[in-house]
């Protein structure tokens, strides 16, 4: 990947086709979401980020943080354990741009973006087993602090946090 080439900035609704496409490819490790979905969530984000190259999208990052209405059973969880927070509801990264650092470099946006949020709260599948992506964020500092069911027992995810440093 040549860095030259690659930003990272805002989604913009002309971004929904693309961010679409990448998430539909990546399930099961993320839920499959329709344009309405998303356009429900981006209006609530606290950062809804893209990276590309040129005109190609390579991979997404939504945020939400506790002040979301949002019924995903693994936000409500954070919601219910942690006052403040900022929730990845997803980070999707395209299968041919995998292992580039481009997910490090989606999270680093993100701390950028959202500097005063205390802790970063994430899930992962358990089962579906998903290791890469635990791997993932057990190497930028998460830390398994429960496991749940979702989807009536059909899912199971680890449920991450990783505290922020203290801004002075």
């Amino acid at each position: 990947m040549n860095d030259r080439t690659l930003t990272i900035e805002a989604a913009s609704r002309e971004d929904y086709a693309a961010i679409l496409a990448l998430n539909e490819a990546a399930i099961p490790a993320v839920n499959q979401i329709d344009v309405g979905e998303l356009r429900a969530l981006h209006a609530q984000a606290a950062c809804l980020l893209v990276a590309r190259q040129g005109n190609t999208l390579l991979g997404f990052l939504l945020v939400l943080d506790e002040t979301a209405d949002y019924e995903s059973e693994n936000y409500q969880y954070f919601r219910s354990h942690y006052e403040a927070f900022a929730y990845v509801d997803r980070i999707v990264v395209a299968a041919e741009s995998r292992g580039l650092g481009l997910g490090g470099r989606l999270y680093d946006a993100l701390d950028q973006e959202l500097p005063e949020a205390p802790r970063v709260a994430c899930e992962v599948n358990v089962r579906p087993p998903n290791p890469g992506s635990l791997t993932f964020h057990e190497r930028l500092g998460f830390k398994v602090v429960d496991e749940q069911d979702t989807g009536g027992g059909a899912k199971r995810v680890a449920l991450m946090i990783r505290e922020q440093p203290a801004t002075t």
